[in-house]
C-alpha cells in the first residue's frame, strides 16, 4: 500500500487516522460517519479529538441501466452532487436524474432517522466539522455528504480517509477545506483490498458506536 501497512480493520483504520488529525492539529466541534462502514472510525476519531459523532447520510445515483455507474449522489437533508460527464456523453437526463433524486433522497432520509432515532440534522452552522468514512473509491456519496457541509455553513470542513485512488482524492480537494488521506495507491481495486479485515458493519453494530458516546 505504497509504504504504508495494511489496516488490520476498521478500528485500526480509525486510530491510524485519529493519530494523523492530532499531529497536523486538526480541532473539530463534531466529527461526522458515513454509515455503516465510517461508523467504527467516526469513533475512533471523536474520541480523540473529544468531539460528539454524529451521521450524514447520501445516496448513489444509478445510471439507466447501469446502476453502479453514479450520475450523482443526494444527501439526506436534499443536497446534490452531479456526475456532469454523466450528462455530457448523454448516459441520462434531467428527467430521469430528478425521478432517481426524488426517490434515492427519500431512503437517505429514512436511514438518517433510523440512525438518530427521529432527531433532527445535526446544525454544522459555524462549526469545525471532519467527515469520516472508511475509505473512497470514486467519492460520489462522499460529495454528496459535503455539499450538505456546504449548504449548512460549516466553517471549516476536514474529510478524513484512510484511503482513496490519487485521482480521487484530488478531485475531493477540491470540495472540502481539506483532506486527510493516509494513503493514495496507484493501484487502486476497492476499499477493501486495504484491509485485512473489511465484513459488512450490521446496523446494529453501527448504533453501539454512536451509542459509545451517550
Amino acid at each position: 500500500m505504497d509504504g504504508i501497512p495494511p489496516f488490520r480493520d476498521r478500528t485500526d483504520a480509525g486510530e491510524r487516522l485519529a493519530a494523523a488529525l492530532r499531529d497536523r492539529g486538526v480541532e473539530a466541534d463534531l466529527v461526522l460517519a458515513i454509515p455503516r462502514g465510517g461508523l467504527p472510525l467516526g469513533r475512533a476519531v471523536a474520541d480523540a479529538l473529544d468531539a460528539p459523532l454524529d451521521v450524514v447520510v447520501a445516496k448513489k445515483l444509478g445510471a439507466p441501466g447501469n446502476p453502479e455507474y453514479a450520475i450523482g449522489a443526494v444527501a439526506s437533508d436534499g443536497s446534490v452532487w452531479r456526475n456532469e460527464a454523466a450528462f455530457r456523453d448523454g448516459r441520462v437526463d434531467e428527467a430521469y436524474f430528478e425521478r432517481e433524486r426524488d426517490r434515492q433522497v427519500d431512503a437517505a432520509r429514512e436511514k438518517a432517522r433510523r440512525y438518530r432515532a427521529g432527531d433532527l440534522e445535526p446544525d454544522v452552522a459555524g462549526k469545525r466539522v471532519v467527515l469520516v468514512d472508511d475509505g473512497v473509491a470514486t467519492g460520489s456519496t462522499v460529495r454528496a455528504c459535503l455539499q450538505q457541509l456546504r449548504n449548512g455553513d460549516a466553517a471549516h470542513v476536514v474529510l478524513a480517509v484512510p484511503v482513496a485512488p490519487p485521482d480521487t482524492a484530488s478531485a475531493l480537494r477540491e470540495h472540502a477545506d481539506d483532506v486527510v488521506c493516509l494513503a493514495e495507491p496507484r493501484h487502486f481495486q476497492g476499499v477493501g483490498q486495504f484491509y485485512e479485515r473489511f465484513t459488512q458493519v450490521s446496523d446494529e453494530e453501527a448504533l453501539a458506536y454512536l451509542d459509545d458516546h451517550d
